[in-house]
């Protein structure tokens, strides 16, 4: 039986989520956050996203493997159609959450700590495999049915409705109903040929102090702790 939250991953979950999903092919799309991930941490970005109502799936970090799960695979997130940033900007909250966060059976929505302007695939990606290997136990297929997504500064491509009934998996600047344009000009195959490989996720750092990672299980860190920068 596949796990509804990420093996080896860090809780950190949201006290909302986008509702029952409404069925048909599974997929997942890639969003980046315009951060760099050498100054913002994922738990800094995991919280605030949490405290923004806008909660994706999971946070991931290429340079690290560090990843922060914040809503359980069989719930929608809520990501799509909300800024692509980590910016905070009360006069635009409450953020619009199109219903295309709901569609499918599964809508995996992933936020990499990265920029448009720099693909996330030139990184070392460390844990892919492992995030990979987890989207396969749900019988996501390791597909690009719109192809690669387009480069920072690209006109922007159709967003094919026929091609998102398809499932697989799919650049934020490629959903219906949304205006986003990440994750940039990623190498797709690069990023849906990496192999499973069992590994131990390396240990986050919270104040300066490690935190042992527990048991498959996952443990939970308030949604109401505080930001912290990176590497502090």
């Amino acid at each position: 039986m596949a796990d509804a939250w990420m093996p080896g991953g860090r809780c950190i979950r949201a006290q909302t989520d986008g509702g029952q999903l409404g069925g048909g092919a599974p997929r997942v799309v890639w969003l980046t956050l315009g951060a760099d991930p050498r100054v913002v941490s994922v738990w800094s970005a995991a919280q605030r996203l949490n405290q923004e109502n806008r909660p994706c799936h999971l946070v991931w970090d290429p340079l690290t493997g560090d990843i922060a799960q914040l809503v359980p695979i069989v719930r929608a997130g809520c990501a799509l159609g909300t800024p692509e940033h980590l910016g905070y900007a009360p006069d635009r909250l409450p953020y619009r959450q199109p219903g295309v966060n709901r569609e499918g059976r599964l809508c995996v929505q992933i936020a990499v700590l990265g920029s448009v302007r720099e693909p996330f695939t030139s990184y070392q990606m460390v844990g892919l495999g492992a995030i990979l290997g987890w989207l396969d136990s749900w019988q996501i297929p390791r597909r690009w049915p719109a192809g690669q997504p387009a480069p920072f500064r690209q006109a922007a491509r159709p967003r094919s409705r026929a091609l998102w009934a398809l499932g697989g998996h799919f650049g934020a600047s490629q959903v219906p109903d949304c205006d986003s344009t990440g994750p940039g000009g990623i190498d797709i195959d690069q990023l849906v040929s990496a192999h499973i490989v069992q590994r131990e996720l390396l240990v986050p750092r919270v104040n300066g102090s490690p935190i042992q990672l527990g048991p498959r299980t996952p443990r939970q860190i308030p949604a109401d702790a505080s930001l912290s920068p990176a590497g502090v």
